[in-house]
């Protein structure tokens, strides 16, 4: 026996340090406090508290880079795991991961970048030329779908940009991200990686995971009745007589609230960048937003009456849903969970909560490479060249280890999206018992 033999906790043990002021996770086996990290965490503090005492490798390779593993021996508190355990899920993951970083995947982005800002610049300059040179009514109304149609993709870029380096060097980076987010569309990107950080750790949680907590308007499972608390709001999710009204008929009002669910995104940024949470840039972040709030009114307000104006924001609202519409068939149909996401399921939890939209090649560029959600979801730091490469090797994988790989036509998703609404709908409408009748329905049928 050495000198210095090593000090071992059990995973039970590793479990009593999951509070903000007692943050411990494990990575292969060492053991590491984060309670004075999380503040600083690039990815929010949210991720870590809702993995806490849990061994989170395979998150952490996930979303890291092989730089990132020289960082962590300031927090190894000294102990490490007795009861580590690799499962075979995992460990196949793990060298899938491995061999994508050897052959210099993470770091050959392509020239999509280049083509899509080319892209977005023209349908700009274009929306701009058709509402400062145009007088016809058709050519307005068509610049305000060009002009949502930009929005998308720029959405893209900032998708991108926020999970891997899509310029030369961190700081053009974060000018992309500021650029595509805040000033091109007025979403603030701190919001976003607030948000989609969570969803990406909590895939399909209903407690977790903010994509799919929409009450009042929607709740794609009965099990939202029991107004579960959002542990990412740290509210309740209530499900009152207003909610139950909403819910009622989503499957009907689902497209409508998706014309104008930018709204939202709105109220969102503004709530986050004037609250007292720690923001990142909080400053870039709102002197980004102010250029939006510029150019984009200034722009309406070059056509010549109201009713063009309110038609022409109607109109890039509408085009924009259809991107709102795809992130939520990516995901709404798939199977949902209570409770908080566990760091040695990863593999699993991934392919149950996300569904791929099939389509040609051809139409990657409209789809911005997320209609690969599930490969997406496993590798969030592939540029998304190499994404339609790597689905048959995932989709072998999935097969192998007998977990569902579910690929749909984008008509196809829309329909099992509408009847997962539809389901809940119809079981909101039960006032003589909606707790345990649809709970017990759901325990039989396999959504939940």
């Amino acid at each position: 026996m050495g000198d210095n033999p090593k000090k071992f906790i059990t995973s039970d043990e590793l479990k009593n340090h999951t509070q903000a002021t007692d943050l411990w996770i494990s990575i292969q086996g060492k053991v590491y406090n984060v309670t004075n990290w999380a503040k600083e965490h690039p990815g929010g503090d949210i991720p870590l508290l809702n993995l806490a005492g849990q061994d989170v490798t395979d998150a952490f390779i996930a979303f890291h880079p092989g730089t990132a593993w020289k960082y962590l021996d300031k927090f190894f508190t000294g102990f490490y795991l007795q009861d580590f355990h690799v499962s075979e899920v995992s460990r196949d993951y793990r060298k899938l991961h491995s061999e994508f970083s050897k052959a210099g995947m993470f770091e050959k982005k392509g020239h999509g970048v280049i083509y899509s800002i080319c892209f977005v610049t023209l349908l700009i300059f274009a929306c701009f030329y058709g509402v400062l040179c145009c007088d016809s009514f058709w050519v307005h109304m068509l610049s305000g779908g060009v002009l949502g149609f930009s929005w998308m993709q720029v959405a893209y870029l900032g998708h991108d940009s926020g999970h891997y380096e899509i310029m030369s060097s961190r700081g053009f980076n974060k000018f992309a991200q500021i650029l595509t987010g805040n000033c091109l569309t007025g979403i603030s990107i701190a919001w976003w990686k607030w948000t989609h950080n969570a969803h990406h750790i909590a895939c399909n949680s209903l407690d977790y995971d903010p994509d799919l907590q929409h009450l009042p308007l929607l709740a794609v499972s009965s099990r939202l009745f029991q107004s579960l608390k959002s542990h990412f709001y740290g509210r309740n999710l209530t499900f009152d007589s207003m909610a139950r009204f909403f819910v009622s008929y989503q499957h009907l009002t689902f497209y409508p609230v998706m014309c104008v669910a930018r709204v939202n995104l709105y109220l969102q940024t503004l709530l986050l960048l004037f609250s007292n949470r720690k923001v990142p840039d909080r400053a870039l972040n709102i002197l980004g937003t102010l250029v939006f709030w510029t150019w984009f009114p200034l722009l309406v307000s070059c056509l010549p009456n109201w009713n063009e104006r309110v038609l022409f924001v109607l109109v890039s609202f509408c085009v924009t849903s259809i991107q709102h519409v795809q992130f939520c068939l990516n995901h709404f149909a798939a199977n949902v969970y209570v409770g908080s996401p566990k760091g040695n399921n990863w593999f699993e939890k991934q392919t149950s909560g996300t569904i791929d939209i099939a389509c040609s090649s051809w139409m990657d560029w409209f789809f911005g490479g997320l209609q690969f959600q599930l490969e997406h979801h496993l590798f969030p730091r592939l540029p998304r060249c190499h994404l339609r490469k790597i689905s048959p090797i995932v989709q072998e994988l999935c097969k192998k280890h007998n977990l569902p790989y579910r690929s749909l036509s984008f008509y196809e998703a829309n329909v099992k999206t509408l009847e997962t609404l539809r389901i809940a709908a119809l079981q909101a409408r039960d006032f003589t018992g909606p707790a345990p009748k649809n709970l017990l329905w759901e325990a039989v049928n396999t959504h939940g």
